[in-house]
């Protein structure tokens, strides 16, 4: 199976994570910030990966530190329980709806980190959690992961709708991503020969 535990401990937040890139979609999340282990739910649901997070952070600052540490933290597992990337996808994408919002999501297990985030939130926060810190999770895991990823959310008017579409779309791109390719017969699927 290809799985990963990966602790991160810093002056500013201590977390562990365990990722299951071959699992069922279950979810063991403690981050401390409700609206996040909601997001990550969606991730672990509709990827078909099993995750589970603890964490610790400066809450009393604020989320920015242990939301964008999940990030990096996830990225890390991610690299490692992916391996070498012999006979996957490598590309993975998804449209998700939900009512009023649709979001694309593409991803390139590329090994090459960069992002582009093209979404306007209709408001700046979502309870007590500040939708800035969504680009800033992402970012964390792209650069630990080494991937290319692109987030484009492409209609909205509730700002929880336009984040859970975003989220559910990366779980389901990643799940393409990392599938076995039948046809690659064990390949790198690249003309370099490496990613």
């Amino acid at each position: 199976m290809r799985h990963a535990q990966v602790n991160r401990n810093t002056l500013e937040t201590r977390i562990n994570l365990k990722v299951n890139l071959d699992g069922s979609g279950k979810a063991v999340l403690a981050t401390g910030v409700p609206f996040l282990d909601h997001m990550l739910d969606q991730v672990a649901r509709h990827g078909m990966i099993d995750l589970e997070v603890s964490a610790e952070g400066d809450l009393h600052i604020d989320a920015h530190h242990t939301v964008e540490d999940i990030g990096i933290t996830f990225g890390q597992a991610f690299t490692q329980a992916v391996g070498t990337k012999s006979g996957l996808r490598r590309y993975g994408h998804s449209y998700v709806p939900l009512d009023e919002a649709l979001s694309r999501v593409v991803i390139d297990l590329s090994g090459r980190p960069g992002m582009e985030f093209n979404v306007e939130f209709v408001r700046a926060r979502i309870g007590e959690f500040d939708v800035d810190l969504i680009s800033e999770f992402f970012r964390g895991f792209v650069n630990h992961a080494m991937v290319t990823l692109h987030i484009d959310n492409l209609s909205g008017a509730n700002a929880h709708h336009q984040a859970e579409t975003i989220f559910k779309a990366f779980g389901r791109a990643l799940r393409m991503a990392v599938e076995a390719d039948p046809r690659a017969a064990g390949a790198i699927p690249s003309t370099k020969g490496t990613l």
